[in-house]
Parts: structure tokens; sequence; C-alpha cells
């Protein structure tokens, strides 16, 4: 199904029966990549699963986007839907929106469970440092005053393969106006909506989750009121499925609560 709002277009399964619980993917996922959730959740609860715009069945948004875009979406279906006070699961991007979503709008959020969550800035290394001045400076040399009226045709061609060397693969797959949407994305500190949430909150980690590392889950429990935090041994950024049995049943009697 398809839900539009302020010409966007979101792909939707809403599926079983009972309690609304809502399922909000990573970047560069789907509503399948919580396959296993809504196979056990459909015989106790209403799944709603989305594609983000941009992923899965989703067109690109009409204009490049940020998080706060994506919350006001997200909260426009569930009013359309009618399940105010729902449940939410919620990983890697899709906390981003959750964590937004439940600071500013309360009344849309029931419990959260969040895996994965990102949102915090990333702690500077040196490594990361020099490497973004490489980039900087390659861009510079590459794309300028001067390149782009002696060699209009070939900057293009040279900022792209600046890209593609020194891009994440995340953003190296993107359409130019999916990658404009992924800095705005990034460059948005969502720190200040932590203590503002007032949904009860689990946070569910991998330790040796390398995307979102796990003091980004200790500083979100230690600045959300009302949450928890469960490391996963031997799990990474997709925890829920590494550990699929043990977050099951964290999330069952969460939810059950």
């Amino acid at each position: 199904m398809f839900f539009e709002h302020n010409g966007a277009r979101l792909y939707y399964e809403k599926t079983g029966d009972g309690l609304p619980i809502l399922l909000l993917h990573g970047w560069g996922g789907r509503a399948d990549s919580f396959l296993p959730l809504i196979r056990d959740m459909n015989p106790i609860r209403t799944v709603v699963a989305v594609d983000f715009p941009g992923h899965g069945n989703s067109p690109e948004p009409p204009a490049p986007w940020s998080v706060t875009e994506y919350m006001e979406l997200i909260c426009a279906l569930i009013r359309y839907l009618h399940i105010e006070g729902t449940d939410v699961v919620a990983h890697s991007f899709g906390g981003r929106v959750a964590l937004m979503l439940a600071s500013t709008y309360p009344e849309c959020v029931g419990k959260m469970v969040l895996t994965g969550c990102a949102g915090l800035p990333p702690r500077k290394s040196g490594k990361k440092t020099l490497r973004t001045r490489v980039y900087q400076a390659l861009r510079r040399c590459a794309d300028n005053a001067v390149t782009r009226r002696l060699f209009p045709r070939a900057v293009g061609t040279w900022r792209e393969a600046l890209i593609q060397r020194f891009g994440s693969p995340d953003y190296r797959v993107l359409t130019p106006s999916m990658r404009q949407t992924f800095q705005r994305i990034i460059a948005q500190d969502l720190t200040g909506c932590l203590p503002k949430i007032q949904a009860p909150t689990l946070l569910i980690w991998g330790v040796e989750d390398q995307d979102t590392p796990i003091w980004m889950g200790e500083e979100m429990a230690r600045q959300i009121p009302d949450s928890a935090l469960i490391r996963f041994e031997g799990a990474g950024h997709f925890a829920y499925l590494d550990k699929y049995a043990d977050f099951r049943a964290i999330v069952m009697n969460f939810f059950a609560v």
C-alpha cells in the first residue's frame, strides 16, 4: 500500500491483528529487513512496516531531505492509520527518525526498541580527520573555477572518482539527490532529542558494532530518562539479526509488560 503526503510517496505494509507496532528500517534497508520479526509479531500485533522514501518500493523524496522530513512523514502515516501511541522497533537510520518522533510528538509513540540506533555525531579520530583533509584537498584541485573553465566535461568524472575512492559504501551507491539527503541526515545531531523522550526505551546493541559503536548506546541510555541498554556479545550493527532468538524474546517481553 502507498501513503502520499506533501509530495512524498511512502510504501508500507500492514498485517496482523492486535495492538500496533511500527517497524523502521536502517539506511539501505526496507520493510523486509524485519521479516523474522514481522512473521513472529503477526499473530499477536498489527504490524506496520515501511520503506522509507528512496528505499525499497518508495520513490525518492521530492527534494533532498533531512531526518526532520522523514519524521514528519512517519508522524503523518501514524495519524492516517490512527495508531497514535504505537510501539516502535527501529534500526540504525530508523532510530534517528524514532528519536526525533518520540521527542517531538510523544503522543505518537508508546514504547520503543532501538537497535544500533544512529543520531549522535561520531567521535573524531586522527585517521578520519586526515582522510577527510586529503579528500577535501583533492576535491579542491579537481573542482574549482579553473578546472570548470578548462575541463568542464572532466570535472564531474574527477569528482565522482574521488567519491568512489573516499566515500562510504552507503554514499557511493546513491543518486545525486539521495547523496544530498544522506549528507543532511548525517550532519543532524540528535543529542538534544534524548532528554525530551518520554517513551520507555530499550536499547539493544551489538558490542562489535562498527557503524554505531557501543558508546553511542551507552550515551543514549544515560540521557534518555526511562531507558535501559542491553549488550549482545559477538554481534555487530545488525545485532537484531545476529542474535535474533535473543532479540525476539527480549522484545516480546518488553512489549508485553
